[in-house]
């Protein structure tokens, strides 16, 4: 396990956090009325799922694509296989990425948007995009244009001393994205992917310096966000330590919304 300096712990335990969850057990959902809203104008859902770098938003959209006739859609996924592939775009953004830093909008704006003309008519989820402002209103934009609104924003609020855990814990297999947790969710032989018995590696941006830099990113550009999105009535705010903590509640608000 990487140590961390007594600087790095300080403020980790110090930074305030918008509905911060003091007491590791405690689970809380908060949201806004659908009423202040727009009104849904179609039988499908259109989405985010919202969160801090390590907050646990891959897992808990692995956990609605199989519950839900909903597809979800991760920006980091789809950057990372343009990135193996090596196009144009992957190495453009493998320099960002590496240095801890947030790819450009036109780039992610780009991808995303090509990806989302193949679900008209679906029910999708957003994992990782919008990441600022800009792209926020790019895709409302765009949205707009195609008379489908956003209709619901999920975000997850985990303690950041959590988030750290999991990020010095997390090793991948490059090749399928397939994630593990020492802490929680270990291969079955240390090292090794389960399916393919090939290495596991660390993701280059995922370290305590590199984590420090993405967290003060996130602070700096992607938590107005919040703001933007109560405004309109969408935003529901998710409090947990867990995936297991965090689903139930997820879960429930999504059946109620599509019922």
């Amino acid at each position: 396990m990487l140590a961390l300096s007594q600087t790095f712990k300080g403020r980790l335990l110090s930074r305030p956090l918008e509905s911060r969850v003091r007491h590791g057990i405690h689970t809380s959902v908060t949201s806004q009325g659908h009423g202040k809203g727009h009104r849904r104008t179609s039988t499908t859902m259109r989405s985010l799922i919202m969160g801090s770098p390590g907050a646990g938003k891959g897992t808990q959209t692995k956990r609605i694509a199989q519950r839900f006739d909903i597809i979800t859609l991760s920006s980091g996924d789809l950057l990372r296989k343009n990135i193996m592939e090596e196009s144009a775009l992957g190495l453009e953004a493998r320099a960002y990425i590496e240095e801890g830093g947030l790819v450009p909008d036109e780039l992610v704006v780009e991808l995303i948007l090509k990806e989302l003309s193949t679900l008209k008519g679906k029910s999708w989820m957003l994992d990782g995009f919008p990441r600022t402002l800009s792209q926020a209103k790019i895709l409302d934009a765009h949205l707009k244009e195609e008379s489908q609104p956003l209709d619901l924003v999920l975000n997850l609020d985990v303690p950041e001393g959590v988030i750290l855990q999991r990020i010095i814990d997390r090793w991948i297999h490059p090749a399928s994205g397939r994630t593990y947790n020492m802490s929680y969710n270990p291969p079955k032989r240390v090292g090794f992917d389960d399916v393919t018995g090939e290495p596991l590696a660390k993701r280059p941006d995922d370290n305590v310096e590199t984590f420090k830099h993405r967290l003060d990113k996130y602070y700096e550009l992607t938590r107005p966000l919040l703001s933007y999105y109560q405004v309109q009535g969408i935003l529901r705010n998710f409090q947990g330590s867990t995936s297991d903590q965090l689903y139930p509640l997820i879960q429930a608000e999504l059946e109620t919304y599509l019922n």
